[in-house]
């Protein structure tokens, strides 16, 4: 016999849910540099024929970088769809076929950072326009840094070769964000959840995050 307080403990808890619906129709109707857009037509149990446009995205990774001094890596790049220059932290996208997301989070850090980490922790999975894009994007904690050796060095090219790179407190990073003055979602979200994970260990609670290895739960 089920308990009824455990069934109502599950049924109760705040987390998204993993839903395929019937899907009558997909198709390419643009190829872009890129990413490609896609149309499908699809039913739920509340609305027939439906027709969305999306992204066609492979997905991505980031990466907060906290050194010793509790201090979190940004990285300022020219995003061209806004026309700015934006703080974020160093992220890539999925991109390489069979690349394990930790990998490619490690191969990321060590080519726009120039950084290696001995201490990889796992702080979220997010979807960032689930209205009109598939992205989603894996946030790894990475700390014990240390500099990539001078013969393995990336050469950046295109916008990234325009990088700027800061060392900041989280709660000059905050306030940046409260000022509306670092606008990347990414990167607001790294900040906050940093801020989240110090603020536990000074408490001397365990960290809110999981292994770096952990199974994404609705992106497969």
């Amino acid at each position: 016999m089920s308990d009824p307080v455990s069934e109502q403990r599950r049924t109760s808890e705040l987390r998204d849910e993993a839903y395929v619906p019937e899907i009558t129709a997909s198709e390419v109707v643009y190829r872009g540099a890129v990413w490609d857009i896609r149309r499908e037509t699809f039913d739920l149990p509340e609305a027939k024929g439906l027709v969305r446009d999306m992204m066609d995205h492979t997905g991505a990774v980031a990466v907060a970088c906290v050194d010793e001094q509790d201090r979190i890596l940004l990285v300022k790049q020219y995003r061209h769809p806004v026309r700015a220059r934006l703080w974020e932290v160093p992220a890539g996208l999925l991109d390489v076929d069979g690349e394990d997301p930790l990998a490619a989070a490690q191969r990321e850090l060590a080519e726009e950072a120039d950084l290696r980490a001995g201490r990889w922790e796992l702080l979220s999975d997010s979807c960032l326009t689930p209205g009109g894009s598939s992205e989603s994007i894996r946030l790894y904690l990475a700390r014990d840094l240390h500099p990539v050796a001078e013969a393995d060095l990336h050469e950046r090219s295109d916008e990234e070769a325009g990088f700027e790179f800061r060392w900041t407190t989280i709660d000059e990073a905050l306030a940046a964000i409260a000022a509306g003055d670092m606008a990347n979602a990414v990167a607001q979200l790294a900040v906050l959840q940093v801020a989240n994970v110090l603020r536990c260990e000074a408490e001397g609670k365990p960290a809110p995050t999981r292994d770096a290895e952990a199974p994404r739960l609705l992106i497969d």
